[in-house]
This record gives C-alpha cells, sequence and structure tokens, in this order.
C-alpha cells in the first residue's frame, strides 16, 4: 500500500473484504507543519490525487485547508465583486442585478444550511442535500441552478487563489436540466398587428424591441446619439439598471451594432419627429433624462392589448394575473419586451441570418449561447440537411470539380 493512503473504515466495518468505506490520502505540509487530507471513493484516485499534491508541496503551492466559513467568504466575496476587484468568470465585472440575485441566493438558501461550515469542510453530499431540498420544495430546475451560482463562483474564486481548498463541492451534482419552456415569440404578421395597437408615444419603443432585439435595459439607456438613421444602424453601448441607474451593457459583447430593419426606421423617424429630442436625450425616456418606467410600460402595454394585472387571491405568493378588459376576441395576445426580443431573433432566423451574425446583433458573449437559446428555431432537421447536400452536390456534379461514379 502506497504511503499516504489508507481506507477509513466506519463502526459497522471489520475492515475485512472489500466495503464502500472511503479511501483517504494525505501529504504534510512542513509550511503549516500539518497533514492536508482528502477521501476518496476508490484508492487509486486517493493516490492519484496524492502523487499530483507531493509536487505541489514541493513547490510551496498547497497549504491546509483554510477554517474561513461559508459566510465570511461569501461576504469577502460579495464586497469584493460590489467593488469590481473580483471579476466573472469571462473575465467581465459582475452586474449590480447579478450581485443582488447572488445576495438573496445567499441570505434566503445558501447560508442558513451551509454558512457556519467551514469553507474545505464542505463536501459535494453537503450541496447535493440542499438541492434535493429545494427541489423537494416545488422550486423549479432553474432556480435550484441559479441558486447555487453564487456558491459556485466562492468555489472558483477560493481554488483559484489556492486559500486550502483542494475540492469544489459545486461540480458534478446531480441537477433536474430546465423544463425547456420558450418564451412566447411572435410571428412577423402578428408582431406588426401588437406594435400598431400600442400607444403612439410607446409605439417605437416596441418596434425597436420587436425589431432590433435589444434589451430592456438597453432600450431604458438608448440615446438619440446612438442611432444613425443615415447609417440605419443603432449603436448599443449602454445599459441602465434598476438601482444603479446607467452603466455598461451586460457583457463586452453588449457592445454592439445593431441594424434598423425598414419597419423601424420609419417608426424611429416618426418618434424622433414627435418628441424632437436629439443627441444626449434618452429615446424612450419619461424625459430626456429620466428613462421609462417598465412598469408603467407594461401596465400601457397590456391596456392596449386588452388585459389588466390584478393581484391573484389564490396564489398570494405568485404576485398577479391577468383579467381582460376587452372582448376574448378582441383581445391580443401578451407579451413582455424580453419575448419581444426573442421574436426579433426569430425573424433574423427565418430570414437567414447566419448564426454568427445572430450572435453578434443579439449581443451574445459566444456562438454557443446563441445555439443554446435560439437553435431550436434554426432550421436543419435530416429532411433539409439531405436536400441541401444533395442540391450542392448535384451543381457540382454539371462541372469539373466532381465527377459522380456510378
Amino acid at each position: 500500500m502506497a504511503t499516504g493512503v489508507h481506507q477509513r473504515h466506519g463502526l459497522k466495518c471489520n475492515g475485512k473484504g472489500r466495503c464502500d468505506c472511503p479511501w483517504q490520502a494525505s501529504v504534510y505540509s512542513k509550511a503549516d507543519r500539518k497533514k492536508v487530507r482528502q477521501n476518496f471513493p476508490t484508492r487509486a484516485a486517493a493516490k492519484a490525487w496524492r502523487d499530483d499534491k507531493l509536487g505541489a508541496v514541493r513547490r510551496g503551492e498547497l497549504r491546509v485547508p483554510t477554517a474561513t466559513t461559508v459566510r465570511v467568504a461569501a461576504e469577502a466575496f460579495m464586497e469584493g465583486a460590489k467593488a469590481k476587484a473580483i471579476p466573472t468568470a469571462s473575465g467581465d465585472e459582475y452586474k449590480p442585478a447579478t450581485l443582488r440575485g447572488y445576495r438573496v441566493s445567499l441570505n434566503k438558501r445558501i447560508l442558513p444550511a451551509l454558512g457556519n461550515k467551514r469553507l474545505s469542510e464542505v463536501r459535494r453530499a453537503d450541496v447535493q442535500e440542499l438541492a434535493d431540498r429545494l427541489t423537494a420544495e416545488g422550486l423549479s430546475a432553474s432556480t435550484v441552478q441559479n441558486t447555487l451560482d453564487p456558491l459556485r463562483a466562492i468555489y472558483r474564486r477560493a481554488i483559484r487563489r489556492d486559500e486550502g481548498v483542494t475540492v469544489n463541492p459545486t461540480q458534478e451534482l446531480e441537477l433536474r436540466r430546465p423544463d425547456g419552456k420558450r418564451d412566447r415569440i411572435a410571428s412577423p404578421a402578428e408582431a406588426a398587428v401588437l406594435i400598431a395597437a400600442v400607444d403612439v408615444d410607446e409605439r417605437a419603443l416596441w418596434a425597436t424591441a420587436f425589431y432590433a432585439g435589444l434589451r430592456r435595459g438597453e432600450l431604458r439607456a438608448l440615446r438619440w446619439k446612438h442611432i444613425d438613421l443615415e447609417a440605419r444602424v443603432i449603436h448599443v453601448s449602454r445599459g441602465w439598471d434598476a438601482l444603479e441607474g446607467e452603466q455598461d451593457t451586460k457583457s463586452a459583447a453588449g457592445k454592439r451594432k445593431v441594424p434598423i430593419l425598414d419597419p423601424l426606421t420609419a417608426a424611429l423617424i416618426a418618434h424622433k419627429a414627435r418628441t424632437g429630442c436629439a443627441g444626449d436625450a434618452l429615446v424612450f425616456g419619461r424625459t430626456a433624462t429620466d428613462p421609462f418606467n417598465p412598469e408603467t410600460v407594461r401596465r400601457n402595454v397590456l391596456a392596449a392589448w386588452g388585459w389588466k394585472e390584478v393581484p391573484n387571491p389564490d396564489y398570494p405568493d405568485a404576485g398577479t394575473k391577468m383579467i381582460h378588459v376587452k372582448a376574448r376576441e378582441d383581445a391580443l395576445e401578451p407579451l413582455t419586451l424580453h419575448e419581444a426580443r426573442h421574436t426579433c431573433a426569430s425573424l433574423l432566423i427565418a430570414a437567414g441570418v447566419n448564426p454568427k451574425a445572430l450572435s453578434v446583433i443579439m449581443g451574445h458573449s459566444t456562438i454557443a449561447m446563441t445555439f443554446d437559446t435560439y437553435g431550436h428555431l434554426m432550421p436543419g432537421g435530416l429532411d433539409e440537411a439531405r436536400a441541401a447536400t444533395d442540391a450542392y452536390l448535384a451543381r457540382l456534379a454539371d462541372g469539373p470539380a466532381l465527377k459522380l461514379v456510378a
């Protein structure tokens, strides 16, 4: 048996024959005058870990696990991220809205369960137990995933900074995948009807959402100096946070140029003539300097489409429900500004815009994000793939580039 590797038998195990008791590997840190230990399900895994860590010990790169608790580490992380000293995994700054979400997840679910444990003592089973409990409480798969995001970020930072944490307990969890529920997407004809039904003062706002696909924060921060009607391009460079105000876009990819389509050109020209604004003035603001209120816009557009949001007496925690204020046959099926953005993506896909250009227009950090979000809308089934390739080969067969052999 390798030195520094042994099996830890439980009280109910006699230590004879095969058993499922964990294997423990250890190395000695001279700098700390203590051993660093880690448990593994198999002897091979324990030996591999020890062989790897012996080199780290010789280089002075391995330290005894920190005594810092999850609560202390969480507070340090949140302070650093807020001060822009801690970047995201992609190297960007954390957005205020993201940090507010992290704070809710930490205070409401993570810290009550794991806050008093040492960062180095939290095991994968502890995090799995938390995830299982949240699932049993009825939280959606996406909510459970999002709840664990701050914990993932905390451990990612601790391991990268070599703070004595050797294992990331947030990895390889058994989590349900999101149910794949899609946001509503309007057809081109339906989008035109929805825009036409909106009050003239907010019509250009919805046209920009439907035909340019800007995010809500980007729509709130859009200024006339960002719109080049002659070149038919929108320069997206800023966003607007509900609490922090104007700020950079969601990511570096958010800074982009978006083409102005024909229906949007007419709407923006009419809106500019009606408001008489230009330059630094906000395009869709309540005033030239104050952005639109999303709640007011939502209330106004629902009324235009024949709906109204009211408290839900059956499910008080669910917030509101919608009721008709017009005859059902006259009401238009509503959607949100975010769903209007998805509609824009579907229009671009249907028009044959290639995935790379679509990724740029939508402001995605990677093309993989574009495929994950909109891949279900893209053509390319087996029949389409076969027909397109057969047609391509048939064209080549007529020339010198390809000779088909019978």
